[in-house]
């Protein structure tokens, strides 16, 4: 790992996914979590302050980074949250069929390497009654933005952690055996369009 990816690349990850917008999104969807939660792509712990501990019996984080599984240990001590980490990919979870009640994936299907491999991981580790929360930036619907996303990503990535900027979210999470509940989708305001479309709502195995 060389000394980008490993001091420069989780701060600015933390910073470009702290914003006010993407805070005000997570605040919308974090506290529908309920039960045993698994989330997706911890990062640094953005998503802590928003769960609603009341609904909340214990949550399993996973991520790939140890510099950000660190800064989000701190978060979880500083909330009082129960938090179990668990260093690693998407691409293959390790806990059992039918585990959790909740998965809740926020801005992380943009950088999971192999994305539908993770998306059926998360259908398998979900109970058949559980709900995957999303909340996701992706594919612009206007032609003019999607052209620029199309241009940008291959740069984009090298720049933020492998992010991409014109994956079709819905459509991940369908072919990975999901029935989308209910989904809304805007332009985020202050951000730059190509990287602020965002879907985001629920969706339940099929």
């Amino acid at each position: 790992m060389g000394f980008y990816d490993k001091y420069i690349l989780p701060r600015f990850l933390n910073c470009a996914c702290g914003t006010k917008p993407i805070q005000y999104q997570r605040e919308k969807v974090v506290p529908l979590a309920q039960g045993l939660v698994l989330e997706i792509g911890i990062g640094s712990g953005l998503n802590i302050p928003f769960y609603n501990a009341d609904r909340v019996t214990k949550i399993i984080g996973l991520d790939p980074s140890e510099e950000l599984n660190r800064m989000a240990r701190k978060v979880a001590d500083e909330k009082g949250l129960r938090v179990e980490f668990i260093l690693g990919g998407a691409e293959a979870i390790p806990l059992p069929q039918n585990h959790v009640d909740t998965v809740l994936v926020t801005y992380t299907m943009c950088t999971i390497p192999q994305v539908a491999e993770a998306n059926k991981e998360i259908n398998r580790v979900l109970k058949p009654d559980g709900q995957l929360i999303f909340c996701e930036h992706g594919l612009a619907p206007d032609a003019n933005v999607s052209k620029w996303q199309n241009r940008i990503d291959p740069y984009w990535g090298k720049i933020a952690g492998g992010c991409h900027l014109n994956r079709n979210i819905p459509a991940l999470i369908t072919a990975a055996g999901f029935k989308i509940e209910v989904m809304e989708q805007m332009y985020l305001p202050s951000t730059p369009k190509f990287a602020g479309y965002n879907y985001w709502g629920t969706a339940v195995p099929e």
